[in-house]
Protein backbone atom coordinates (compact mmCIF):
# COMPACT_ATOMS: atom_id res chain seq x y z
CA UNK A 1 0.00 0.00 0.00
CA UNK A 2 1.31 3.26 -0.99
CA UNK A 3 2.11 5.91 1.55
CA UNK A 4 0.60 9.31 1.32
CA UNK A 5 1.94 12.31 2.81
CA UNK A 6 1.10 15.91 3.05
CA UNK A 7 2.96 19.11 0.82
CA UNK A 8 1.60 22.68 1.30
CA UNK A 9 1.30 23.96 -2.93
CA UNK A 10 4.12 26.29 -2.26
CA UNK A 11 6.57 27.07 0.53
CA UNK A 12 5.78 29.95 2.64
CA UNK A 13 8.34 33.09 1.64
CA UNK A 14 8.73 33.91 5.37
CA UNK A 15 9.83 30.62 5.77
CA UNK A 16 12.86 30.75 3.24
CA UNK A 17 13.89 33.71 4.74
CA UNK A 18 13.92 32.37 8.13
CA UNK A 19 16.13 29.52 6.54
CA UNK A 20 17.94 32.32 4.92
CA UNK A 21 18.77 34.05 7.86
CA UNK A 22 19.73 31.22 10.16
CA UNK A 23 21.96 29.72 7.77
CA UNK A 24 23.74 33.28 7.57
CA UNK A 25 23.57 33.32 11.40
CA UNK A 26 25.97 29.97 11.63
CA UNK A 27 28.35 30.94 8.83
CA UNK A 28 29.15 33.73 11.57
CA UNK A 29 28.90 31.58 14.43
CA UNK A 30 31.46 29.24 12.68
CA UNK A 31 33.80 31.41 11.86
CA UNK A 32 33.25 33.34 15.10
CA UNK A 33 34.04 30.77 17.36
CA UNK A 34 37.01 29.00 15.71
CA UNK A 35 39.75 27.28 18.34
CA UNK A 36 43.33 27.81 18.84
CA UNK A 37 45.04 25.01 18.16
CA UNK A 38 48.37 24.26 18.72
CA UNK A 39 50.25 22.82 15.84
CA UNK A 40 52.32 19.51 16.09
CA UNK A 41 55.74 19.64 18.04
CA UNK A 42 55.03 22.98 19.56
CA UNK A 43 57.42 22.49 22.53
CA UNK A 44 60.13 21.85 20.11
CA UNK A 45 59.54 24.70 18.57
CA UNK A 46 58.99 26.90 20.96
CA UNK A 47 62.62 25.99 22.81
CA UNK A 48 64.01 26.20 19.43
CA UNK A 49 62.56 30.15 18.79
CA UNK A 50 63.87 30.79 22.87
CA UNK A 51 67.15 29.72 21.84
CA UNK A 52 67.24 31.83 18.80
CA UNK A 53 66.03 34.87 20.53
CA UNK A 54 68.69 34.66 23.46
CA UNK A 55 71.33 33.93 20.45
CA UNK A 56 70.21 37.47 18.85
CA UNK A 57 70.77 39.50 22.32
CA UNK A 58 74.20 37.64 22.86
CA UNK A 59 75.00 38.80 18.90
CA UNK A 60 73.51 42.53 20.15
CA UNK A 61 75.58 42.40 23.49
CA UNK A 62 78.65 41.84 21.60
CA UNK A 63 78.51 44.22 18.62
CA UNK A 64 77.86 46.96 21.70
CA UNK A 65 80.74 45.72 23.03
CA UNK A 66 83.32 46.27 19.88
CA UNK A 67 81.36 49.51 19.71
CA UNK A 68 80.09 48.77 16.04
CA UNK A 69 77.38 51.17 15.89
CA UNK A 70 73.96 49.50 15.03
CA UNK A 71 71.94 51.76 12.64
CA UNK A 72 68.12 52.31 13.93
CA UNK A 73 67.35 53.11 9.75
CA UNK A 74 68.27 49.89 8.46
CA UNK A 75 67.78 47.60 11.74
CA UNK A 76 64.89 48.54 13.35
CA UNK A 77 65.12 46.29 15.64
CA UNK A 78 68.69 46.98 16.96
CA UNK A 79 69.60 43.18 17.15
CA UNK A 80 73.28 44.30 15.21
CA UNK A 81 72.58 41.59 13.10
CA UNK A 82 72.21 43.93 10.10
CA UNK A 83 75.63 44.58 8.70
CA UNK A 84 76.33 47.65 5.94
CA UNK A 85 75.13 48.67 2.44
CA UNK A 86 79.28 47.82 1.61
CA UNK A 87 82.54 46.91 3.16
CA UNK A 88 85.68 45.22 2.15
CA UNK A 89 84.10 41.93 2.63
CA UNK A 90 80.86 42.52 0.74
CA UNK A 91 80.35 40.32 -1.92
CA UNK A 92 76.81 40.90 -4.24
CA UNK A 93 74.26 43.11 -3.81
CA UNK A 94 71.42 42.25 -1.28
CA UNK A 95 67.66 42.93 -0.29
CA UNK A 96 67.29 44.89 2.87
CA UNK A 97 64.00 43.71 3.53
CA UNK A 98 64.98 40.18 3.35
CA UNK A 99 67.95 40.43 6.06
CA UNK A 100 65.17 42.77 8.01
CA UNK A 101 62.18 39.86 7.30
CA UNK A 102 64.80 36.87 8.82
CA UNK A 103 65.50 38.43 12.19
CA UNK A 104 62.62 36.86 13.57
CA UNK A 105 63.35 34.18 16.20
CA UNK A 106 60.82 32.09 15.42
CA UNK A 107 62.27 31.09 12.41
CA UNK A 108 63.67 28.42 13.84
CA UNK A 109 60.45 26.98 14.46
CA UNK A 110 59.85 26.91 11.19
CA UNK A 111 62.77 24.90 10.56
CA UNK A 112 61.86 22.22 13.54
CA UNK A 113 59.03 21.86 11.38
CA UNK A 114 60.78 20.87 8.55
CA UNK A 115 62.95 19.15 9.96
CA UNK A 116 60.41 17.05 11.96
CA UNK A 117 58.59 16.55 8.52
CA UNK A 118 61.40 15.35 6.89
CA UNK A 119 61.60 12.58 9.37
CA UNK A 120 64.61 13.91 11.69
CA UNK A 121 65.45 12.41 15.11
CA UNK A 122 67.17 13.18 17.94
CA UNK A 123 70.55 12.21 17.78
CA UNK A 124 70.38 12.46 13.96
CA UNK A 125 73.50 13.73 11.93
CA UNK A 126 72.61 17.06 9.69
CA UNK A 127 74.70 18.61 7.23
CA UNK A 128 74.29 22.58 7.53
CA UNK A 129 75.68 25.07 4.82
CA UNK A 130 75.74 28.51 6.58
CA UNK A 131 76.12 32.10 5.07
CA UNK A 132 77.34 35.06 5.94
CA UNK A 133 74.37 36.85 4.27
CA UNK A 134 71.64 35.68 6.59
CA UNK A 135 73.06 35.51 10.17
CA UNK A 136 69.99 35.51 11.69
CA UNK A 137 68.80 32.78 9.58
CA UNK A 138 72.26 30.83 10.36
CA UNK A 139 71.03 31.26 14.18
CA UNK A 140 67.75 30.00 13.49
CA UNK A 141 69.29 26.79 12.16
CA UNK A 142 71.39 26.47 14.88
CA UNK A 143 68.77 27.10 17.14
CA UNK A 144 66.84 24.10 15.93
CA UNK A 145 69.35 21.45 15.85
CA UNK A 146 69.81 22.40 19.66
CA UNK A 147 66.31 22.10 20.12
CA UNK A 148 66.28 18.33 18.83
CA UNK A 149 69.40 17.68 19.81
CA UNK A 150 70.79 17.16 16.59
CA UNK A 151 74.86 16.79 15.55
CA UNK A 152 75.21 19.04 13.18
CA UNK A 153 77.86 19.15 10.42
CA UNK A 154 78.57 22.96 9.84
CA UNK A 155 80.37 24.46 6.58
CA UNK A 156 80.21 28.56 6.46
CA UNK A 157 80.85 31.39 3.80
CA UNK A 158 82.86 34.04 5.40
CA UNK A 159 81.66 36.63 3.39
CA UNK A 160 78.49 38.25 2.61
CA UNK A 161 75.92 39.99 0.95
CA UNK A 162 74.97 43.84 1.47
CA UNK A 163 73.26 43.74 4.51
CA UNK A 164 74.32 40.88 6.29
CA UNK A 165 77.29 39.90 8.43
CA UNK A 166 79.95 42.43 6.41
CA UNK A 167 80.94 44.12 8.89
CA UNK A 168 84.89 43.29 9.00
CA UNK A 169 85.16 42.88 12.57
CA UNK A 170 81.88 40.79 13.56
CA UNK A 171 81.86 38.40 10.44
CA UNK A 172 79.64 35.23 10.71
CA UNK A 173 82.29 33.30 12.00
CA UNK A 174 82.63 35.76 14.38
CA UNK A 175 79.31 35.64 15.52
CA UNK A 176 79.24 32.30 15.87
CA UNK A 177 82.10 31.82 18.46
CA UNK A 178 80.40 34.32 20.72
CA UNK A 179 77.50 32.02 21.06
CA UNK A 180 80.04 29.19 21.33
CA UNK A 181 81.34 30.90 24.24
CA UNK A 182 78.60 31.58 25.93
CA UNK A 183 77.12 28.58 25.48
CA UNK A 184 73.98 29.55 23.64
CA UNK A 185 74.99 26.57 21.05
CA UNK A 186 77.50 23.77 21.09
CA UNK A 187 78.09 23.14 17.70
CA UNK A 188 80.17 25.34 15.29
CA UNK A 189 81.67 25.50 11.50
CA UNK A 190 84.34 22.80 10.95
CA UNK A 191 85.51 24.23 7.86
CA UNK A 192 84.95 27.61 6.43
CA UNK A 193 84.64 29.46 2.44
CA UNK A 194 85.92 32.28 1.90
CA UNK A 195 82.13 33.10 -0.42
CA UNK A 196 81.41 35.32 -3.24
CA UNK A 197 81.94 34.27 -6.92
CA UNK A 198 83.02 30.45 -7.42
CA UNK A 199 82.69 30.55 -3.45
CA UNK A 200 86.88 31.98 -3.84
CA UNK A 201 86.17 35.36 -3.34
CA UNK A 202 86.56 36.48 -7.54
CA UNK A 203 86.31 40.11 -7.45
CA UNK A 204 86.82 41.08 -4.27
CA UNK A 205 89.81 43.43 -3.34
CA UNK A 206 93.21 42.47 -1.90
CA UNK A 207 92.43 43.54 1.28
CA UNK A 208 88.67 42.18 1.75
CA UNK A 209 90.14 38.66 0.63
CA UNK A 210 93.02 39.15 3.69
CA UNK A 211 90.47 40.08 5.80
CA UNK A 212 88.26 36.87 5.26
CA UNK A 213 91.70 34.46 5.17
CA UNK A 214 92.54 36.18 8.53
CA UNK A 215 89.28 35.79 10.31
CA UNK A 216 88.88 31.84 9.49
CA UNK A 217 93.06 31.21 10.26
CA UNK A 218 91.89 33.12 13.44
CA UNK A 219 89.07 30.70 14.79
CA UNK A 220 91.45 27.65 13.30
CA UNK A 221 89.14 26.53 10.66
CA UNK A 222 90.31 24.77 7.51
CA UNK A 223 90.03 27.33 4.47
CA UNK A 224 88.09 25.52 1.59
CA UNK A 225 89.84 26.94 -1.57
CA UNK A 226 90.03 24.84 -4.30
CA UNK A 227 90.91 25.93 -7.92
CA UNK A 228 88.24 25.33 -9.49
CA UNK A 229 83.82 25.52 -9.25
CA UNK A 230 83.74 21.64 -9.28
CA UNK A 231 86.25 21.61 -6.70
CA UNK A 232 85.11 23.03 -4.36
CA UNK A 233 81.43 20.86 -4.62
CA UNK A 234 83.88 17.80 -3.94
CA UNK A 235 85.41 19.28 -1.13
CA UNK A 236 82.57 20.43 0.82
CA UNK A 237 81.25 16.73 0.54
CA UNK A 238 84.51 15.41 1.41
CA UNK A 239 84.60 17.20 4.35
CA UNK A 240 80.60 16.54 5.50
CA UNK A 241 81.76 13.00 5.10
CA UNK A 242 84.77 12.81 7.09
CA UNK A 243 83.54 14.89 10.00
CA UNK A 244 80.33 12.64 10.34
CA UNK A 245 82.42 9.90 10.38
CA UNK A 246 80.31 7.20 8.89
CA UNK A 247 76.95 8.01 10.58
CA UNK A 248 74.52 8.82 7.36
CA UNK A 249 73.48 12.23 6.91
CA UNK A 250 69.61 12.72 7.41
CA UNK A 251 68.79 16.03 5.65
CA UNK A 252 71.13 18.87 4.65
CA UNK A 253 70.05 22.79 5.10
CA UNK A 254 71.16 25.15 2.75
CA UNK A 255 71.14 28.83 4.16
CA UNK A 256 71.29 31.52 1.17
CA UNK A 257 71.66 31.44 -2.83
CA UNK A 258 75.29 30.55 -2.80
CA UNK A 259 76.11 29.44 -5.76
CA UNK A 260 78.38 26.14 -4.49
CA UNK A 261 75.38 25.64 -2.21
CA UNK A 262 72.42 25.74 -4.87
CA UNK A 263 74.35 26.05 -8.27
CA UNK A 264 74.29 28.29 -10.93
CA UNK A 265 71.73 29.90 -12.83
CA UNK A 266 69.24 27.29 -13.06
CA UNK A 267 69.83 26.13 -9.80
CA UNK A 268 69.09 29.46 -7.94
CA UNK A 269 65.90 29.31 -10.18
CA UNK A 270 64.75 26.02 -9.51
CA UNK A 271 64.89 24.90 -6.41
CA UNK A 272 62.09 25.94 -4.64
CA UNK A 273 62.22 27.08 -0.63
CA UNK A 274 61.41 25.08 1.75
CA UNK A 275 61.60 21.03 2.03
CA UNK A 276 63.55 19.39 -1.12
CA UNK A 277 63.35 15.94 -1.68
CA UNK A 278 64.05 15.65 -5.08
CA UNK A 279 66.44 17.31 -7.71
CA UNK A 280 64.46 19.56 -10.45
CA UNK A 281 63.53 17.09 -13.22
CA UNK A 282 65.13 17.58 -16.49
CA UNK A 283 68.37 19.53 -15.71
CA UNK A 284 71.65 18.62 -14.83
CA UNK A 285 72.90 21.33 -11.67
CA UNK A 286 76.20 21.43 -10.02
CA UNK A 287 75.81 22.15 -6.89
CA UNK A 288 75.79 20.78 -2.96
CA UNK A 289 72.88 20.56 -2.97
CA UNK A 290 71.83 18.43 -5.95
CA UNK A 291 74.92 16.11 -4.58
CA UNK A 292 72.92 15.55 -1.60
CA UNK A 293 69.44 14.97 -3.13
CA UNK A 294 71.30 12.31 -5.56
CA UNK A 295 72.30 10.53 -2.37
CA UNK A 296 68.74 10.47 -0.89
CA UNK A 297 69.11 13.40 1.23
CA UNK A 298 66.66 15.78 1.24
CA UNK A 299 67.57 19.29 1.57
CA UNK A 300 65.60 22.55 3.05
CA UNK A 301 66.49 25.28 1.21
CA UNK A 302 65.87 28.52 3.01
CA UNK A 303 65.64 31.41 0.63
CA UNK A 304 62.53 33.90 -0.23
CA UNK A 305 62.48 34.80 3.40
CA UNK A 306 59.54 36.83 2.87
CA UNK A 307 57.56 34.34 1.51
CA UNK A 308 58.68 31.65 3.91
CA UNK A 309 57.47 34.25 6.66
CA UNK A 310 54.16 34.61 5.04
CA UNK A 311 53.93 31.22 4.26
CA UNK A 312 54.46 30.39 8.60
CA UNK A 313 52.14 33.18 9.60
CA UNK A 314 55.73 35.31 10.49
CA UNK A 315 56.02 39.29 10.40
CA UNK A 316 57.81 39.83 7.85
CA UNK A 317 60.28 43.87 8.59
CA UNK A 318 58.52 43.17 12.00
CA UNK A 319 59.08 46.76 13.82
CA UNK A 320 59.97 45.13 17.41
CA UNK A 321 61.68 41.35 17.93
CA UNK A 322 58.65 39.02 17.67
CA UNK A 323 58.58 37.15 20.71
CA UNK A 324 58.64 33.65 20.62
CA UNK A 325 55.94 31.63 20.26
CA UNK A 326 54.28 34.24 17.67
CA UNK A 327 52.57 32.64 14.47
CA UNK A 328 50.74 30.30 12.68
CA UNK A 329 53.47 28.17 13.12
CA UNK A 330 52.57 27.30 16.67
CA UNK A 331 48.96 27.63 16.46
CA UNK A 332 46.14 27.88 14.31
CA UNK A 333 42.76 28.89 14.02
CA UNK A 334 40.95 25.45 13.45
CA UNK A 335 36.48 25.53 12.44
CA UNK A 336 34.57 23.96 15.55
CA UNK A 337 33.56 20.78 13.81
CA UNK A 338 30.37 20.01 16.19
CA UNK A 339 29.53 23.43 16.40
CA UNK A 340 29.22 23.43 12.33
CA UNK A 341 27.80 19.79 12.27
CA UNK A 342 25.05 20.97 15.17
CA UNK A 343 24.55 24.43 12.44
CA UNK A 344 24.30 22.01 9.52
CA UNK A 345 22.02 19.89 10.90
CA UNK A 346 19.92 22.38 12.26
CA UNK A 347 19.34 24.01 9.12
CA UNK A 348 18.42 20.74 6.95
CA UNK A 349 15.76 20.28 9.72
CA UNK A 350 14.25 23.48 8.91
CA UNK A 351 14.48 22.58 5.13
CA UNK A 352 12.70 19.38 5.81
CA UNK A 353 10.07 20.83 8.51
CA UNK A 354 8.88 24.17 5.98
CA UNK A 355 9.57 22.61 2.67
CA UNK A 356 8.56 18.50 3.02
CA UNK A 357 6.62 18.86 6.52
CA UNK A 358 2.64 20.33 7.09
CA UNK A 359 4.08 21.31 10.52
CA UNK A 360 6.38 24.12 8.87
CA UNK A 361 3.32 25.20 6.88
CA UNK A 362 0.56 25.62 9.42
CA UNK A 363 3.86 27.39 11.72
CA UNK A 364 3.91 30.44 8.73
CA UNK A 365 0.46 29.98 7.08
CA UNK A 366 -0.08 33.60 8.46
CA UNK A 367 3.24 34.96 8.06
CA UNK A 368 1.58 37.15 4.67
CA UNK A 369 2.73 35.92 1.04
CA UNK A 370 0.27 35.77 -1.79
CA UNK A 371 -3.15 34.59 -1.53
CA UNK A 372 -1.79 30.95 -2.54
CA UNK A 373 -0.11 30.45 -0.04
CA UNK A 374 -2.66 30.55 2.56
CA UNK A 375 -4.40 27.80 1.13
CA UNK A 376 -4.27 24.04 2.99
CA UNK A 377 -1.52 21.40 1.91
CA UNK A 378 -2.23 19.52 -1.09
CA UNK A 379 -2.42 15.52 -0.44
CA UNK A 380 0.94 13.31 -1.78
CA UNK A 381 1.11 9.91 -2.77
Amino acid sequence: MKGMYWRPRRVSRTAILLIALWSLCGYLLVERFQKEVRQPHFAEKLEAARIAEQAFRTIREERLRLRIPIDPETDPLQTGLIGTLMSPVTTNPGTLSSKQSSLNPNFAAVIVHYLMKAGVQPGDTIAVGCSGSFPGLNIAVLAAAEALRLRAIIISSASSSQWGANEPALLWLDMEKVLLDRKVISRGSVAASLGGIEDRGLGMSQRGVRILRETIERHGLPLIDPPTFQDSIRDRMRIYREESGGEPFKIYINVGGGTISVGRRFGKKLFKPGLNKSAPAGVEIESVMSQFLEEGVPVIHLIQVGDLASRFGLETQPKVVPSPGQGKIFVQPEYNRWLALGILISILGSLYLFVRSDLGFRMTRGGGGKRGEKGHPEPMV
